[in-house]
């Protein structure tokens, strides 16, 4: 472990202001700062007569930039070259680094540790914890960063950029592999049930003997607790697997009918949500009681002579050619909520297979399903793994211990 010298972020930064009156015939990119030290963004583009402020602050190329409400959260960042000539409000410090003495991006990485984020938290003031907080310049600048010579600061940063590259592709490596298997099930579903209907294919209402759904009353923010009635919410159903944990608590003074309880073994369909999710199937497998289905949940029955298997149904429902029929069917005006009415659904056509051809195509995509979630559990675990590694860098980095 080195033992660099501290000194203050002010000995090495210094504050620079370009105020510029607003002018009303005027365009103005306007910047943010994504939290966690993901960078500056162009957040909005006005022209002046859009403004309230009298006054905006232009960036330079290699300013140092932090929001003052959201220091706590790692909102810092350094300025590059697409960034210049845009503009910040007066709640976006801006700082000129001393060159001789720092390079810019040592301070930035330095900024993006939870041990920053935390200190910027201590040291904020204002009416309204973590929503109006701000980290004034003056203990900004009072803050102090472990500082080696000039060339060994430029060393680590490039260590740490040369590391944090091989983290994103091994993450991008992990996102990649599981869009090859979706779009591996997916090819497969057109496969074996079609990309489009046929002439002898039969209407969902054929098996399905009444859709129901539930309603919705004015709920509690939060998920209900354990021994209280929730409200499913359409992200229960939305990506092709059963969580009960998507739910909101139903409010106390409210009458509910246990009715529309869900119990294992339901088939459920989400019969509003945006153009892709709309139409979004799941069978209800393990779940906790005192769920009700809302009034964006339809609930399958089906008739007693039904010769159809749920899973079956449920990648029939997920296939292209249903995929295809049901957005369709879709309608409202607004782009991210479309809705399936009853009718329109029980006249979408499914394929007449029968029960050892659903059992053959079951098989064969279940076992497919299966691998993919097994990339998908490896991927969450390993995501873990990922997510810990750059921190870890960082920790070392400035404590002189990065090779």
């Amino acid at each position: 472990m080195k033992l660099w010298p501290k000194v203050r972020i002010g000995e090495i930064l210094k504050q620079i202001e370009r105020p510029e009156a607003v002018d009303a015939s005027s365009e103005y990119r306007l910047l943010g700062v994504r939290w966690y030290g993901q960078g500056l963004f162009v957040k909005d583009v006005k022209n002046g007569q859009q403004i309230i402020a009298s006054r905006l602050y232009r960036i330079q190329d290699g300013d140092f930039v932090y929001n003052r409400l959201f220091a706590w959260k790692g909102s810092f960042a350094v300025a590059d070259s697409e960034f210049d000539g845009c503009y910040v409000s007066n709640e976006f410090p801006c700082f000129q680094p001393d060159r001789s003495r720092l390079e810019t991006n040592f301070l930035l990485w330095f900024s993006r540790r939870e041990g920053m984020w935390e200190e910027a938290l201590g040291l904020s003031t204002g009416a309204t914890p973590t929503s109006r907080n701000r980290l004034k310049e003056a203990h900004f600048l009072n803050l102090e960063i472990p500082l080696p010579p000039l060339q060994e600061q430029q060393r680590i940063v490039a260590r740490i950029e040369e590391l944090s590259s091989l983290i994103n592709e091994a993450r991008t490596l992990r996102r990649q592999a599981v869009k090859e298997a979706e779009a591996l099930i997916s090819s497969t579903r057109r496969k074996e049930i079609g990309n489009q209907s046929l002439s002898d294919w039969i209407p969902l209402s054929r098996i399905v003997s009444e859709i129901e759904n539930g309603k919705s009353p004015q709920c509690e923010s939060r998920a209900a607790l354990e021994n209280e009635w929730g409200v499913l919410k359409v992200g229960a159903v939305s990506f092709g697997n059963f969580n009960p944990h998507e739910n909101k608590a139903w409010p106390s003074a409210q009458p509910y009918s246990a009715h529309y309880e869900v119990h294992p073994g339901d088939f459920l369909m989400s019969r509003a949500n945006t153009t892709e999710l709309v139409g979004a199937c799941a069978i209800v497998g393990q779940t906790r009681p005192k769920l009700l289905l809302s009034d964006k949940i339809f609930r399958f029955h089906f008739h007693d002579q039904s010769a159809v298997i749920l899973q079956w149904l449920d990648h029939v429902m997920k296939s292209p050619a249903l995929r295809d029929q049901i957005e369709r069917a879709a309608s409202g005006t607004s782009p991210t909520m479309k809705n399936i009415s009853k009718e329109k659904t029980l006249n979408l056509l499914i394929p007449p297979h029968s029960i050892s051809k659903q059992r053959q195509i079951i098989s064969h995509l279940n076992r497919l399903q299966a691998e993919m979630n097994s990339m998908k559990h490896l991927q969450s675990d390993t995501a873990e793994e990922i997510d810990a590694m750059l921190p870890a860098i960082l920790d070392r980095a400035f404590k002189g211990e990065l090779i």
